[in-house]
């Protein structure tokens, strides 16, 4: 049997597979077994801040191997430690704890925020529309996009999802009772969408007057990817609780929520635990790509870099009007909204060499690793107009 031949019998059918078996990683490129080298402008989900095979982040895991691969967190752990220790410093907030993924750090933080709440009386949670917060209950219940809720229903009680940037909305339903609000401050399975400066000013105002928390959903967008450590700190609206993982274990599985002061006493003893979460060698890596992203460049490099690349597909959007409808996003977390479904443009990028994702139907979302330079934008953008020509000649001749 082929490789797709035994995907198809072995596993339950969760994943639509890019048609390329992959052999290796190297910097921003991905080698097929063929040979062909693609370059990854979308790096894991944005998982692979550094690249592949990063020299420092494979020396740390296997000198950590050699010592143990997991203990349970009965035990103390100086991977967890130096990690924790390096988040908190650059972070500012004073409590951390560790889980696997997203996802768990989404749920771990709906019960820091329903702990802090049910002894104040509040017990609605807001959350707003087209975000994507992970695939557990708990996180689907922040969500309304049907293709992910149907079929899973019902869900968490007290949870109101409002239109998002929709002021109006915004201060029609919050109110005494509002727990907490979860949102992303730049949305990315939805298209790439940011909240706009105006929106987070309302939330801010509406915090200080009803007293509730601010949960930030970092998971895709922190970590230095919108050329800050977090997308909140383009806005004026700093959040009590903030969940992260994709990038933080450098490609091992490893998530995070930091809390603030309002929140530092919600977990007790025995409330709450992960058998995996913190593992010793995820947070070996991890160190290492914090150490990177706000020690040595990486962070400087994606503002830099996510510049030329958002330049380039505004050139793109003004060369191209019949293909490009907007452009959105910051650092290297950008989206290019097309007129037209966008997984034919994806395919013919592949043919090209250039592996990019396709999101909300018509969205190109870039993701490239933190470290790519500007000869591979230059690269990437090159191959992008030339599959946005032929797409518009064909618009064109329809018409």
């Amino acid at each position: 049997m082929t490789e797709t031949e035994k995907e198809s019998k072995y596993f339950f059918r969760t994943y639509e597979r890019i048609p390329i078996e992959i052999d290796r990683g190297e910097g921003v490129y991905l080698f097929s077994k063929e040979g062909k080298r693609y370059l990854d402008m979308f790096a894991g989900y944005a998982v692979n801040a550094l690249g592949y095979g990063n020299p420092k982040i494979l020396r740390a895991v296997q000198e950590q191997c050699s010592r143990y691969i997991h203990l349970s967190n009965s035990y103390l752990q100086d991977p967890q430690i130096d990690l924790a220790e390096l988040l908190l410093k650059h972070s500012g907030y004073e409590k951390v704890f560790f889980s696997n993924s997203g996802t768990e750090s989404v749920e771990g933080a709906l019960k820091i925020a329903k702990r802090w709440g049910s002894a104040r009386g509040k017990n609605i949670i807001i959350s707003f529309s087209d975000a994507f917060h992970g695939r557990t209950t708990g996180a689907l219940s922040l969500m309304d996009r049907p293709r992910y809720r149907e079929g899973y229903e019902p869900l968490l009680q007290n949870c109101r999802i409002l239109k998002l940037n929709d002021t109006d909305d915004l201060q029609k339903n919050i109110n005494e009772q509002t727990l907490a609000v979860f949102l992303e401050f730049i949305q990315g399975e939805s298209g790439v969408r940011p909240v706009t400066v105006e929106f987070a000013r309302a939330i801010g105002g509406l915090k200080k007057k009803f007293g509730f928390l601010v949960v930030a959903d970092e998971i895709q967008s922190g970590l230095g990817r919108t050329g800050k450590l977090f997308a909140f700190q383009h806005y004026d609206l700093r959040p009590d609780v903030v969940v992260l993982a994709k990038a933080l274990g450098g490609g091992l599985p490893l998530g995070a929520i930091l809390g603030n002061s309002l929140v530092a006493e919600s977990l007790e003893t025995g409330r709450h635990g992960s058998t995996f979460g913190g593992n010793p060698v995820a947070c070996a890596a991890g160190k290492v790509v914090l150490k990177e992203i706000m020690e040595n460049g990486v962070m400087q490099n994606a503002a830099q870099v996510g510049d030329q690349l958002k330049s380039g597909l505004m050139c793109l959007k003004n060369d191209f009007p019949s293909v490009v409808r907007a452009v959105r996003g910051s650092g290297l977390m950008l989206g290019l909204e097309l007129n037209v479904e966008c997984r034919p443009i994806v395919k013919s990028l592949r043919e090209k060499g250039v592996l990019l994702n396709c999101t909300y139907l018509n969205v190109l979302r870039f993701l490239p690793p933190l470290i790519i330079s500007e000869e591979h934008i230059v690269d990437a953008l090159k191959q992008l107009r030339s599959v946005l020509l032929v797409t518009a000649y064909e618009i064109e001749t329809r018409v």
